[in-house]
């Protein structure tokens, strides 16, 4: 029995040795901290007094120097149901302050029409703020809160030399969780979207994420300025039936909102442009054939607001009416089959143009008339926007 045991005894300690000195078996792994009191994961390669990378301090940096500029927004309007009984609906939103002052921006549809709007800063103090003016057709507001101090501010920068693929960040108020920074690039320029006013161009497409509560916030670039202020999602619905996030977001260009800054400081008040043209009608291909126009149509004339800028540079309506299928048109007036040198090749056109102006441009348009083109420059009116 000795010599078997003496065996089974070798077999056992070169099985242990084996086992716990060769770095590819296993079993050394589950005793390895056991015999030798290691840890179970692994440290650091770099030190610990690396540091960040430059992306990431430039992200730390320009979060510590818009924060306390960046506010958080609330309104309530009331609202009547079913029944008639008057109820409080509160919206939330984002918004920055833009001087020492306390003016600050923000979307229109985060005020949403209300008279009853509160701002809270970052320290958590709150003010009632005041409705400076609105320019629906950019969802922008202005408003003013007076906190008796000199308030924190942020830089408006330059949104018209903007290029795909340049990053951007995104301060605000998502879900109500104040001081929330993201981060993104420029996805596309120029993007379209309608919104409860009409359509909203010129959008600067992101894919930071940008959620509710968002909106009215401070979108920068990598040197910490204001580019845009964010507007809108592509979404998926929340539980609560809001749209979150899918790395679609939308903000309106800063440039427009300088734009009613200066005409606030110059005038005290925020106008929209006004031709006066008060209907058209798209016609093209047979229709306009029908009606002894160009085939490639334009926009035909069927109403003109008397005294308003198109009456007073001598644009000419309809003289009578026709039946064309099931319509009747009103016929005889200008053919609009240029509008700023672009084809009008949509009832939009027009607006879209008219949206891009303010009071006192110049509108250029080429019209067919009597047979023969001309060219016709108009200067739009100015109509102050209802608060």
């Amino acid at each position: 029995m000795r010599p078997r045991s003496l065996v089974l005894t070798l077999l056992i300690v070169t099985g242990f040795w084996l086992a716990t000195s060769r770095g590819q078996w296993q079993l050394r792994q589950l005793v390895h901290p056991i015999t030798n009191g290691g840890k179970l994961w692994s440290d650091p390669v770099t030190a610990y007094g690396a540091g960040f990378g430059a992306d990431e301090q430039n992200n730390i940096d320009i979060y510590k120097q818009n924060r306390l500029a960046t506010v958080n927004i609330t309104s309530v309007v009331y609202e009547r149901d079913f029944f008639f009984q008057v109820y409080p609906r509160e919206g939330t939103g984002s918004g920055f302050i833009i001087n020492e002052e306390g003016e600050i921006i923000t979307n229109n549809h985060v005020i949403n029409n209300s008279r009853n709007i509160t701002v809270t800063l970052s320290d958590k103090k709150q003010y009632k703020a005041t409705v400076l003016g609105v320019d629906r057709r950019n969802d922008l507001a202005l408003l003013s809160i007076k906190a008796g101090r000199k308030l924190p501010y942020v830089h408006l920068g330059d949104s018209d030399n903007l290029q795909v693929g340049q990053k951007v960040l995104a301060i605000g108020n998502p879900f109500g969780l104040e001081g929330t920074l993201t981060t993104g690039i420029v996805s596309s320029l120029g993007r379209s979207l309608q919104n409860e006013e009409g359509m909203l161009e010129g959008l600067i497409q992101t894919d930071a994420a940008i959620n509710p509560g968002n909106s009215g916030g401070p979108m920068f670039d990598s040197r910490g300025n204001v580019i845009g202020i964010n507007t809108a999602i592509y979404g998926a619905q929340t539980r609560s039936g809001e749209a979150g996030s899918i790395g679609i977001g939308f903000a309106m260009p800063v440039n427009r909102a300088k734009a009613i800054l200066e005409e606030y400081r110059s005038t005290g008040k925020i106008s929209h442009p006004v031709l006066g043209i008060t209907s058209v009608q798209l016609v093209q291909g047979d229709l306009a054939e029908a009606l002894n126009l160009p085939a490639t149509g334009g926009l035909l004339i069927e109403g003109i607001e008397r005294g308003s800028p198109a009456d007073d540079a001598g644009l000419k309506g309809p003289n009578r009416s026709v039946i064309v299928g099931m319509y009747r048109l009103g016929v005889g007036g200008d053919l609009i089959t240029e509008v700023d040198g672009a084809p009008a090749t949509s009832p939009d056109s027009l607006r879209r143009a008219i949206n891009r102006k303010r009071a006192g441009d110049k509108l250029d348009l080429s019209l067919y008339r009597n047979g023969r083109t001309v060219q016709l420059s108009v200067t739009l009116g100015a109509a102050a926007e209802a608060l």
